[in-house]
């Protein structure tokens, strides 16, 4: 059998204000050709299909697009929720979908009970969980005491308290099972030796988001989602990463699906395949005329741009000038070169001895490292009238 990983696909979410459902679709819908060109038999995602628990109704188009051109292709999908899902809305019409390819597994009651899908060897059982918030998935773990593999009590809090709380039932379900019935597990974790990066929300509860990679101990293979860079821990357990970069923390990362593929003994290989990149990013840094004119930077002007701006003062209407040069920037910081805008501010000695006037004037130098200009302090003293007019009238 022949799986294809993949997670963390945050269908809706944008860039820096910029819409990337076309970039989604057109990367996502790709699947399906991969599927087709690398026979593939099943793809699973591992959490995180959509960027926030409520989707737009445009993100949810898009999702449903995307799952069938890749059912279309042939392969069945197993789906789990994530930290940004709303694991009953995922998982609405689950037993409806089922009869179609689309399983998804999104209930914490239902985590011990696999997808058996077959090959010529047999049967391969993939177990989907759920993200486990710690305090609420340690109660309804502790209210399915009967289930097979059960702790009489769950220890500590936090997530490695619950996910071996999961991965002990998971165990017990698969023993169970015919001799030789492979397993699959899909789980949205951060997963101890594992590197993020800055699009994550984070999971900590407690300062412990951290879980060791034991815990997934007794399984052919663990398909892991949350971390957004393609990562390998073992060669049983990995992160697929998101297929698209969500922040430029994310500029060095290969983009990249797993495709992992079982025998009738377990995992028999697993390799790597890239995804296109609709759109490069790149940093740049300098005085904005620099930035402007300099030839070297002329790679970034189809990239989305972050641009940090070294000027002494803050230049007026830096974005739309840098646009001018590069139409996708979309992030701006303005740093000079002396670090005044990193300077403490003393609040008490800066506003001791001044009026409103001389307030609102340095508010403006602090903000731009320039004294506002003559016309400037003008539009400030008819502001600052108008209030003072207004708050008498009352």
């Amino acid at each position: 059998m022949r799986v294809l990983h993949t997670s963390d696909w945050h269908v809706g979410r944008t860039f820096h204000g910029r819409d990337l459902l076309g970039d989604q679709e057109a990367v996502l819908g790709g699947l399906a050709e991969l599927v087709t060109e690398e026979q593939v038999d099943v793809v699973v995602v591992a959490g995180d299909l959509y960027d926030r628990a409520v989707p737009s109704g445009e993100a949810v188009q898009t999702c449903v697009r995307v799952l069938s051109r890749i059912r279309e292709a042939g392969a069945q999908l197993v789906i789990t929720s994530g930290n940004h899902d709303s694991a009953p809305r995922v998982g609405a019409f689950a037993d409806f979908a089922a009869a179609g390819g689309l399983h998804l597994r999104t209930r914490i009651d239902a985590l011990h009970e696999p997808v058996l899908l077959g090959d010529e060897h047999g049967p391969v059982a993939f177990y989907g969980i759920p993200y486990l918030e710690p305090d609420p998935a340690k109660h309804a773990l502790k209210a399915l005491a009967d289930v097979p593999g059960a702790s009489e009590e769950i220890g500590s809090r936090g997530h490695t308290a619950v996910l071996s709380e999961a991965m002990n039932r998971i165990r017990a379900d698969l023993g169970d099972r015919p001799r030789g019935t492979r397993s699959v597990v899909l789980a949205h974790a951060f997963v101890t030796g594992g590197e993020g990066s800055e699009s994550e929300r984070t999971i900590a509860v407690g300062g412990v988001e951290q879980v060791p990679g034991a815990v997934f101990d007794g399984v052919d293979y663990v398909a892991l989602g949350h971390l957004h860079g393609p990562q390998t821990l073992a060669e049983h357990l990995r992160y697929s990463g998101s297929p698209l970069a969500y922040s430029f923390s994310e500029a060095a990362h290969r983009k990249s699906v797993w495709l992992v593929d079982l025998d009738a003994d377990g995992l028999a290989e697993v390799r790597r395949r890239e995804l296109p990149v609709p759109r490069e990013l790149a940093t740049i840094e300098g005085e904005l005329d620099e930035l402007l004119e300099d030839p070297e930077h002329a790679a970034a002007e189809d990239c989305y741009v972050s641009a940090t701006l070294t000027d002494e003062v803050r230049p007026l209407e830096a974005m739309r000038r840098l646009q001018e040069r590069f139409p996708h920037a979309v992030h701006l910081e303005w740093r000079p070169a002396t670090g005044k805008a990193t300077a403490p501010l003393r609040y008490a000695e800066i506003v001791r001895g001044r009026d409103d006037n001389s307030l609102a004037a340095r508010f403006v130098e602090d903000c731009r490292g320039a004294e506002p200009t003559d016309s400037e302090r003008a539009l400030l003293d008819e502001a600052l009238h108008a209030v003072t007019a207004a708050e008498g009238a009352e």
